[in-house]
């Protein structure tokens, strides 16, 4: 008995003989989802699928430059100025004392067209005009860099106001602060 014992019931892990991988399953685990990618790879491109979607966003593009309004080309003569009716605000000091600020602006248009459209628009622009203007303080129109944040806030406010007519610019003619 001593010698059955020490012959089959002693085997460590180590005696053990390892597992080893069946060609089976290497090829259900590995080589044949690689198969697969590759065919469905092979089948994208030579059955032109990318090409037909890439077709597809060629058309849709196509077809909302068809449906855009068709924009007049632009002006190239020389510039056209439209004056706008001088501003007179109280600006923000938070004090009892007032400080006015009167604005004189002149609009340097894109097109001929958009000087009637500036004029049908001229009280929702003054009106634009006048509620931002009356929330600036005095320490927001100091310097080049002040002038300049409220020459495009203007300009911005200006073309919301009275889109599809579009202002180039907006030139400042007079600026008093007192």
């Amino acid at each position: 008995m001593t010698a059955i014992d020490t012959e089959g019931g002693g085997s460590t892990e180590q005696e053990l003989p390892r597992k080893k991988f069946s060609g089976k399953k290497i090829v259900l685990f590995v080589v044949l989802p690689l198969l697969l990618l590759l065919g469905g790879g092979a089948a994208v491109f030579f059955t032109g699928i990318l090409d037909k979607l890439m077709g597809k966003h060629e058309e849709e593009a196509h077809a909302e430059e068809a449906h855009a309004p068709a924009e007049p080309p632009p002006y190239s003569g020389p510039p056209l100025f439209k004056d706008m009716p001088d501003v007179l605000v109280n600006l923000n000091t938070g004090e009892k004392r007032t400080t006015l600020l009167k604005l004189g602006i002149t609009l340097e248009l894109s097109r001929p067209e958009d000087s009637a459209q500036i004029d049908t628009m001229l009280p929702r622009i003054n009106d634009a005009f006048q509620v931002y203007l009356r929330e600036l303080r005095v320490d927001d129109l100091r310097g080049s860099a002040g002038l300049y944040r409220l020459r495009e806030e203007l300009l911005m406010r200006v073309n919301l106001a009275a889109q599809p007519a579009k202002v180039k610019d907006v030139l400042i003619k007079e600026f008093l602060v007192q």
